[in-house]
């Protein structure tokens, strides 16, 4: 069997494939590890910002400041999420898997979202990278969501720990 250029089709030996595998998982883990680190890191950064920032923050005398409060919290999520996708997509550079950084940009956002739009894809050697990808971005997702509802849980309770003290002392 011949491709259209006229060179032999060769089909690669299992052990060929197994050794492609291996590497797709050790790049895998290890853009895996960057990430989770990056997030935990994130996370703890947005922690300090949020305990030097609670005495200022009193739910219950300004709506605005509480709101003002949940969109950098949202933004500083984002920007976490951000990082981690373009660390995805500099690696899919780096492993020669797309000659633009907006070709890589969007397949890793597309992918690390889990939407995948199928449209641009990875080479059969890294589509493994591209598989785990999805499942730790929506990890990560999850981590990021189960967070956000925390924040807003305390903030919630410091307004009724207020408001049932205020209805107490009245």
């Amino acid at each position: 069997m011949r491709f259209s250029d006229g060179k032999a089709c060769v089909p690669s030996s299992p052990v060929a494939k197994g050794k492609s595998m291996i590497w797709a998982i050790l790049v895998s883990f290890a853009i895996c590890s960057v990430t989770v680190v990056v997030h935990m890191g994130g996370l703890v950064l947005l922690m300090a910002f949020m305990r030097a920032r609670t005495g200022r923050i009193r739910p219950h005398q300004s709506m605005a400041r509480q709101t003002g409060f949940i969109m950098l919290i949202v933004f500083g999520l984002f920007a976490i999420h951000a990082v981690e996708i373009w660390a995805y997509a500099l690696l899919y550079l780096a492993l020669g898997e797309f000659s633009t950084l907006e070709s890589a940009l969007y397949f890793a956002t597309s992918t690390f979202t889990t939407l995948g739009y199928g449209d641009v894809l990875l080479s059969q050697e890294w589509r493994l990278v591209g598989a785990i990808e999805g499942f730790n971005g929506f990890l990560l997702i999850g981590w990021s969501t189960a967070f956000l509802v925390t924040v807003i849980g305390r903030l919630r309770a410091i307004e009724f720990d207020w408001l049932d003290h205020h209805l107490e002392g009245d």
